[in-house]
């Protein structure tokens, strides 16, 4: 990443990470237990689901490829920075290489991209399911799926480039400790120095936000088109069945936006390191962990489908 980068002439070759340091030393370890108990459950969640669409030939529909998509953005981006927030609970020395600093930002943003532009196609595909029923197989052809989910990658790679880029190209001339727990921009940005640290900040912000709402713009339009549909079902029975299918993602969608507009809309004042620490974790910990465990409850045939694939080998009786 170092490479790709190009190395500025930055006086600084490494970062302190205060994150959870300002937090009384009695409660790191408790810290460590929860968040690695979340950590281990997220990648088990993402997996369960991955396997189970992987072996259930019914599965093997378009929302099932980008749920699956969607569990892999999500194990490699709580990879990108859980790991290094564990160790750091436990850790004196809470240093980090300028080009492991670099590489933690691009992945995280990759991923995090990636999460979002896959909850859109999501969206979009109930909306074809919903709105276009006898147009669904042409307009979600595996094809045309498989290129959706190569573009969410590729646009998440683009964004993860660009903001890291824009950043590390700067100067950091000191002090050198980043008041959180990640390589996140805005603490980062505190501790350039030059003239173009402005523009970059706001150009960077204006890229990140822009592209968050227009994401979540697009959902929005989806769903108001599928309530629309949905209400025009004559039956009660039609009507819950066609918003079952949607159930799932929706929370989602909720869950992501609200964690992420309370850490990157959040008004600007006098909060604490401290409670800044746990905001990001809502977003980065708390929201992986969530997810799986949502599309398992709230999609019936993905939950019926796990209990016959795992339970049943386990307890026969069960089944």
């Amino acid at each position: 990443m170092a490479a790709m980068l190009g190395r500025n002439q930055s006086s600084v070759s490494e970062f302190i990470l205060v994150g959870f340091s300002t937090f009384p030393r009695h409660l790191l370890p408790a810290f460590f237990l929860l968040f690695l108990l979340m950590y281990l459950f997220t990648l088990l969640g993402n997996l369960l689901i991955m396997v189970t669409v992987w072996r259930e030939h019914s599965l093997h529909t378009p929302m099932y490829l980008f749920l699956c998509a969607l569990s892999t953005s999500e194990i490699l981006y709580t990879l990108a920075i859980t790991p290094r927030l564990l160790v750091d609970l436990l850790s004196v020395h809470r240093t980090i290489t300028w080009a492991a600093c670099a590489s933690q930002m691009f992945f995280s943003f990759t991923f995090g991209f990636t999460h979002s532009f896959l909850l859109t196609i999501m969206g979009y595909d109930r909306y074809v399911a919903i709105c276009h029923p006898l147009r669904y197989n042409v307009l979600m052809s595996p094809h045309g799926c498989a290129c959706l989910v190569a573009w969410s990658w590729a646009g998440g790679s683009v964004m993860g480039l660009v903001v890291t880029t824009a950043v590390f190209h700067l100067t950091f001339c000191g002090p050198n400790e980043i008041h959180h727990f990640l390589c996140h921009v805005p603490p980062l940005l505190k501790l350039a120095c030059g003239t173009d640290v402005p523009a970059v900040a706001l150009g960077v912000g204006l890229v990140c936000i822009t592209t968050l709402l227009g994401c979540c713009l697009l959902i929005l339009l989806s769903y108001i088109f599928i309530v629309a549909a949905i209400l025009r079902i004559p039956s009660a029975e039609g009507r819950q069945k066609a918003f079952s299918t949607c159930a799932s993602h929706l929370t989602v969608v909720i869950v992501h936006y609200s964690f992420a507009s309370v850490v990157y809309l959040k008004l600007k004042g006098p909060q604490s390191l401290e409670g800044d620490t746990l905001m990001a974790i809502t977003y980065t910990v708390l929201t992986p962990f969530l997810s799986p465990i949502i599309f398992s409850l709230r999609n019936k045939e993905l939950k019926t489908t796990m209990k016959k694939t795992f339970l049943s080998k386990l307890h026969p009786s069960i089944i």
